[in-house]
């Protein structure tokens, strides 16, 4: 299979040249040729399957070409080795558990699988691959760690200072190696910006291979994918009468989002998306007004949120032809301040004893908001992104009571942490990545 650019169909690439450019020179992002339709027997048969043994299934035809379905069996049993579960809220709403993973969020899937299939991809090859990404929480620990120590590629992740939470920098600045983080005086939304310029940028690609491990990269978006087939099945044995699904994703740079309609226009079964922001609500505001506006982001306690300007929602657009009454169709926007979010973490708490985190409350806000009016109708899945203990101050303030918190954060906890602090500006930054890449 080939990847299009979406701002020129005619450009397109093999798989490797996707993965390891990160994004077309013309500014837009790669998008597989066609979306590979799965067979009811082959959707059913997973019921049964393990977590590698669908990926196999979902992921085949989008990597066939660049690698072999035993190296594509290694990637997958490799990369995903832990367990997405679906817990029932209520009897029409569960959350989907995706924070099991070594950085304990949604992003170690996209993060491992990328990490192992690069290594695939450039195995013959003598050049380093430099990786630049920028956070506004959970992607760069889960880089960090998924490309920790990893022969042959040099990692730059770019982080807002002070607007990502104490546990989330100490899982990208304490490892070292090949791990660079850059602390960068502004917002997220600048922090991308400074990433795209780079990766378009002539005299860095004339001097080094980069490419960027943020959802804009493919190789990230594809393996997202999986987690909705998985889900669907596990709700089954929560939703006795067959009520159809809809799944309720939290967005920031939609990334995620872009996952599950792939999985849907393969043949899974959902009825409804819900792209569920915080204040950050540039994409609901284009489902409400039909013009997309990107804005400066604001922050929020749900910090993984607080983008602008998505860089997916352009994916979105190119799934759909531009065409917003299929969009319409398909997805509907919510979007919550932070009382709303700690109303909800509060309310779950006290009535039903789960702990979610920021992100999770706004998803399980937007869910609750849509059933009012359908939940005779549907069963509703909202993702939780992130473990509630990566953001434990927000968290404790509302439940009253301590977190447990996995000792794989406590470890990363005490130890020293190291960052390269820079303005927001691009030509410093780019002084700072040519001083260090490989």
């Amino acid at each position: 299979m080939k990847f299009y650019s979406t701002k020129n169909k005619s450009c397109s690439v093999s798989l490797k040249k996707a993965v390891l450019s990160g994004m077309p020179s013309d500014g837009g992002l790669y998008m597989p040729e066609f979306i590979p339709v799965l067979n009811d027997t082959e959707i059913h048969r997973m019921e049964v399957e393990s977590i590698p043994e669908i990926a196999m299934t979902v992921l085949k035809d989008y990597v066939s070409e660049d690698i072999n379905i035993t190296e594509l069996e290694e990637i997958v049993w490799e990369a995903l080795n832990f367990q997405f579960p679906v817990k029932a809220i209520d009897e029409n709403k569960a959350v989907l558990e995706l924070f099991h993973g070594p950085t304990l969020a949604f992003k170690d899937v996209g993060a491992r699988f990328m990490s192992r299939l690069m290594s695939k991809l450039i195995r013959n090859e003598k050049q380093g691959q430099n990786i630049i990404v920028a956070t506004s929480g959970d992607t760069g620990s889960a880089v960090a760690s998924g490309f920790y120590n990893v022969e042959g590629v040099q990692v730059f992740i770019l982080f807002p200072s002070g607007k990502i939470s104490t546990l989330q920098q100490k899982q990208m600045t304490t490892l070292g190696k090949n791990i660079k983080p850059i602390e960068v005086k502004g917002t997220f939304d600048d922090c991308q910006k400074i990433v795209k310029k780079a990766l378009n940028d002539e005299y860095i690609n004339e001097k080094h291979r980069v490419t960027t491990a943020n959802s804009i990269n493919v190789a990230r978006l594809l393996p997202q994918a999986v987690y909705y087939f998985k889900a669907y099945h596990e709700s089954k044995k929560l939703n006795p009468t067959k009520k159809e699904i809809v799944f309720c994703v939290p967005s920031g740079n939609f990334g995620n989002l872009c996952a599950g309609l792939l999985a849907k226009k393969m043949g899974l079964h959902i009825a409804h998306f819900l792209a569920a922001t915080n204040v950050n609500d540039s994409v609901p505001e284009y489902l409400r007004t039909g013009h997309f506006q990107s804005k400066s982001s604001v922050q929020t306690i749900s910090n993984a949120m607080d983008v602008g300007n998505p860089s997916n929602f352009e994916r979105i657009l190119d799934l759909y032809d531009n065409d917003l009454k299929r969009i319409k169709h398909d997805i509907s926007g919510y979007s919550f301040n932070d009382k709303h979010t700690l109303d909800m973490m509060k309310k779950t708490f006290n009535d039903r004893g789960y702990i979610l985190d920021p992100h999770g409350a706004v998803g399980l806000l937007a869910l609750a908001e849509y059933l009012k009016k359908n939940d005779e109708n549907f069963f509703g899945i909202s993702l939780e992104t992130a473990h509630p203990s990566k953001f434990r101050e927000t968290v404790e303030a509302v439940i009253k009571q301590e977190l447990e918190i996995p000792q794989r954060l406590l470890n990363r906890i005490k130890l020293k942490e190291s960052s390269i602090k820079a303005n927001n500006n691009y030509q410093e930054t780019k002084t700072i990545l040519l001083d260090q890449m490989i």
